[in-house]
Order: C-alpha cells, then sequence, then structure tokens
C-alpha cells in the first residue's frame, strides 16, 4: 500500500520528541509576536510615506528567517502543525496496517490520541 508520508513514528518516537517540539511551538509562538511588532513598525514607516528600508526591513526579514527555520524542524521530520494557537501537531505513524496520526495539543503532558489522516481532530480516539 503506497504511503503519503515517508517518515512514520512510533508512539514512543513520538512522545521522545515533545520537548523538542513543545519549543519549536515556544519559538514560533516568540516568532509571531514579533512578527506582529515588526509589521506594525514597517507599515508605521510606509503609512507616513517614509523609508521602511534599513533596520527596520533587516529585522523583519529576520525574523521571518528565524520563523522559517523553526518552522523547517517540522517539516523536516514531517511533522503537521494544523492549529499553532492551540500548539495542535500530528506525527506520521501506522496502525492496524493503514497509515494514521499521533494526535497531540500543546496543553496535553503525553500522546495518548490518534485519528485517520481524513478525519482530522474530530476523528480522535484514544490510543
Amino acid at each position: 500500500m503506497p504511503s503519503q508520508f515517508s517518515k512514520h513514528y512510533t508512539v514512543a518516537e513520538a512522545r521522545a520528541l515533545l520537548p523538542d517540539v513543545r519549543g519549536w511551538l515556544d519559538g514560533l509562538d516568540k516568532c509571531a509576536g514579533r512578527l506582529k511588532i515588526l509589521d506594525k513598525k514597517v507599515s508605521a514607516l510606509l503609512d507616513q510615506g517614509r523609508d521602511a528600508g534599513g533596520k527596520p526591513v533587516n529585522d523583519l526579514m529576520k525574523n521571518l528567517a528565524q520563523c522559517r527555520d523553526v518552522l523547517l524542524e517540522f517539516h523536516r521530520r514531517q511533522i503537521q502543525v494544523k492549529d499553532l494557537k492551540r500548539g495542535l501537531v500530528d506525527f506520521p505513524s501506522w496502525r492496524d496496517g493503514r497509515e494514521i496520526f499521533l494526535c497531540w495539543e500543546r496543553d496535553e503532558d503525553d500522546i495518548e490520541f490518534w485519528h485517520d489522516l481524513e478525519t482530522g481532530f474530530s476523528g480522535r480516539e484514544r490510543l
């Protein structure tokens, strides 16, 4: 059976990555916060008809690059970020011979749920 993902996690492997995933999500939260502030600064300069180049744009671009680097941590591992605010992520896995997602939210202590690729969060079931 062809699979959608080339990387699949056991429950133990996904659980072992949770400290890193929490850190990456925190990093994305910080990036998003800085992005709002920097975007407002650059937009205010443009609204005033001022040159928005130099430091404001450089800071914005550096922040975007940092956000990209954190997102690449997820992408390289084929971990799906489904909802950044909630910290909802899915790990590709196998269950009973079919491809599924191990489903985890930031406020959960452990990975305790899974769902089919098509059902999403609403189809979560206990492991």
